[in-house]
């Protein structure tokens, strides 16, 4: 695939898949050694997103016309493995901040324009929970509302956020995103939590600010752009949920990691022999790697499928749509059962706030409940629809 190779787009080298995925390894010991202060600062330092920067891994899903890679996001997804291994809440704000790179290849132009006009690097972050009030004006949208959880908001210029429009009788059609600047917010320190606390998903107000259409996009509506190619007429859901998941493994394979580095030098406090030789410290690791390897193939499977039909010009059906977020969905369930595995074999010292495992378990237990990952009402909107239920047009859109 032409997107994963090593290319030129004008003066720019545009890295390999490899290449990235390499430099996400390199940066896995400053992040094991940061993650500490990360959590107690409950929030990820510029030097860190500067790295992140640096390395190139806003560009990989940034259109080419504003200085991106304009990359399959396969690559992003197997970046985010990697990081998620060192620190889990830096990875997760590069998950968050770095998506949304690729939103801006199925908006209109003039949004790009406003942000990266004058900045190519200019950060955007997101609170999509529609829970502003949207009210309807000439040439755009006048919207108000407290906005939570916006990951690595502290970094970001501008934000993303929800909002359901309504029609005349009051009742929901479209829930869409709203492109709102920094100056229209207010942001609010209310992130006090037991897992992801270094993420720094603080709250937005937002103070009856005016966004033009053209800083809009439905989230539900299915319309491929393919200005910029294949990529960015994935639907919007499928990449979004696709992300989310795709971090988490890496939280997972982190604590593979750990489990592995401590069994390997471990005396049972018993027999003395060596932890290793147990069954049971190996029937766990062995069960929790072939969970996380399972999600990382259907992932990369999911992810080939979809760019094979979209290189083919097809476009993707509401039935596929549901069977991706199901594929998606399950990642945070299984790789919290997993890390779950580990955990026990470790004992007590896996409750030391000195042993990385237990950031890892509460970080993938706080992962796995965001609202991509509900892998109950996923399956049973599948499962539904397989028996003949339509799909909600609230999460799928109208044909």
């Amino acid at each position: 695939m032409p997107a994963l190779e090593t290319v030129k787009s004008g003066a720019t080298a545009i890295p390999s898949s490899r290449e990235l995925v390499e430099r996400a390894q390199a940066l896995i010991p400053m992040l094991k050694e940061k993650a500490d202060q990360v959590e107690k600062d409950r929030k990820v330092s510029s030097e860190t997103i500067q790295a992140f920067v640096d390395a190139g891994f806003f560009k990989i899903l940034q259109p080419p016309r504003w200085g991106g890679y304009g990359m399959n996001p396969i690559v992003f997804f197997r970046v985010l493995n990697e990081l998620g291994r060192g620190c889990p809440a830096s990875a997760w704000n590069m998950m968050i901040l770095g998506v949304h790179q690729w939103e801006f290849g199925v908006m209109n132009a003039q949004a790009g324009e406003d942000v990266w006009g004058q900045d190519d690097t200019v950060i955007v972050a997101s609170s999509y929970p529609p829970v502003g009030k949207l009210t309807k004006v000439e040439g755009g949208y006048r919207l108000s509302g407290r906005y939570p959880t916006s990951s690595g908001t502290d970094h970001g210029k501008w934000a993303f956020v929800g909002a359901l429009e309504r029609n005349e009788e009051g009742v929901p059609v479209n829930r869409i995103a709203l492109l709102v600047s920094h100056d229209d917010y207010d942001v609010i320190d209310d992130w006090h939590v037991f897992g992801l606390a270094g993420t720094g998903s603080k709250s937005l107000m937002v103070n009856d600010a005016f966004i033009p259409d053209h800083r809009t996009h439905s989230m539900i509506e299915y319309h491929p752009n393919k200005e910029f190619g294949p990529s960015y007429a994935i639907p919007f859901m499928t990449v979004f949920y696709s992300a989310v998941s795709a971090v988490i493994i890496g939280f997972a394979q982190g604590a593979i990691d750990v489990y592995i580095e401590h069994m390997k030098v471990r005396k049972n406090t018993g027999t003395g022999d060596a932890a290793a030789l147990s069954p049971y410290v190996k029937d766990r690791l062995g069960n929790a790697v072939g969970l996380v390897r399972s999600c990382k193939a259907r992932m990369e499977f999911m992810m080939a499928e979809v760019m094979e039909k979209l290189e083919n010009g097809e476009r993707i059906s509401k039935e596929e749509r549901a069977h991706y977020l199901l594929d998606t969905a399950r990642v945070g369930r299984e790789c919290e059962e997993a890390v779950m595995l580990l955990f026990k074999p470790m004992g007590a010292r896996g409750i030391y706030l000195s042993n990385p495992m237990q950031r890892f378990l509460r970080d993938t237990i706080a992962g796995a409940n965001h609202i991509t990952q509900n892998a109950d009402d996923t399956a049973g909107l599948v499962g539904g629809y397989l028996l003949g239920q339509e799909l909600p047009d609230l999460m799928f859109g109208k044909d």
